[in-house]
């Protein structure tokens, strides 16, 4: 275990470094000078040419790579060239309405999901079956951000039941943090809610085929506690990990979606930084998700271990 863990570890620099290297070539190669975009269109050419010399943008790519790669070892992501605020600073007030939306977001997938699967397993062949197959399908095609236009149409400005856009943070009121993130967290967790329907349910079916499952039926266990309390509890190690990778693709994935609602969150910072071409900022927070994710899937990765003690071993062997 503590070598698989310290091999996992040791994989993040690599991908760090690939991540790092990638986004600031296509942040810097990129059209678009952040001096002409503080000064403006009417500046001269001589003040453009001083700003980037006061913020070392005038050096070598090589150079300013360096530079930024050392300030990273040493936990210095920079400051915004805009908002002369710390990157670190930024990302975490921001960070709070991202995490608020993903949890959310993911309670939806997980009780939609868990018990579209299990129904679906249960009725296999039928109707039931049918019905919830051809809605996960759906789920799994209809992008995030046309979801979402389709509920504010229907629930906000049809129904009125929920805001068209907007946020409001806990301190005000937990009631109204709910209220604002309910279409937004419906739009990112419907999607992942129909994958992991069909995961429990492929899984559940497979379980189903088992001797130990048979065994049970034999013994006239009553089919409710044969399908939860031996068929999903078995098919639940691979729906965790579908649950964890999509965790994290929720906290890294919610740009569209909070464009869409008007939401304050890492996404949004991104956009704004990327409209006003502050490097520093989407440098440091590209960087800081890839470590979230990561970090996410190696979590979910020890959960798993925990629960399979035959994936220990496994791991353990190589």
């Amino acid at each position: 275990m503590k070598r698989y863990l310290f091999h996992r570890l040791l994989a993040l620099l690599p991908v760090l470094l690939v991540v790092s290297v990638v986004v600031f070539c296509l942040i810097h190669l990129a059209p678009g000078d952040p001096a002409l975009v503080i000064l403006g269109n009417d500046a001269r050419p001589a003040d453009i040419a001083a700003l980037r010399q006061q913020m070392g943008l005038d050096r070598p790519l090589l150079a300013q790579f360096i530079s930024w790669s050392g300030d990273i070892l040493t936990g210095n992501l920079g400051n915004s060239l805009f908002l002369n605020t710390s990157v670190m600073s930024l990302f975490l007030q921001h960070l709070t309405p991202t995490l608020a939306l993903a949890l959310y977001a993911q309670a939806i997938a997980l009780l939609l999901g868990l018990a579209g699967g299990v129904l679906s397993a249960w009725r296999h062949g039928g109707v039931t079956d049918s019905v919830i197959r051809a809605l996960a399908t759906f789920g799994m095609s209809v992008p995030g951000f046309l979801l979402g236009l389709f509920l504010i149409f229907f629930f906000a400005v049809q129904l009125r039941w929920f805001p068209v856009v907007g946020y409001r943070s806990t301190n005000n009121s937990l009631w109204l943090n709910v209220w604002y993130l309910t279409l937004p967290a419906f739009a990112l967790g419907l999607r992942i809610a129909a994958l992991i329907a069909r995961m429990t349910r492929a899984v559940m079916l497979d379980v189903m085929q088992e001797h130990f499952i048979s065994t049970a039926r034999a013994k006239g266990v009553p089919e409710r506690l044969v399908l939860l309390r031996h068929t999903l509890k078995n098919a639940l190690i691979p729906v965790l990990t579908i649950c964890g990778e999509s965790f994290a693709s929720l906290v890294t994935g919610t740009i569209v979606i909070e464009s869409v609602f008007g939401i304050p969150g890492v996404g949004s910072l991104i956009v704004d930084s990327i409209e006003r071409r502050d490097v520093t900022v989407i440098q440091g927070v590209v960087l800081l998700i890839t470590v979230c994710y990561v970090l996410i899937n190696l979590a979910v990765d020890l959960l798993s271990y925990l629960a399979d003690p035959r994936l220990s071993v496994e791991g353990e062997d190589h």
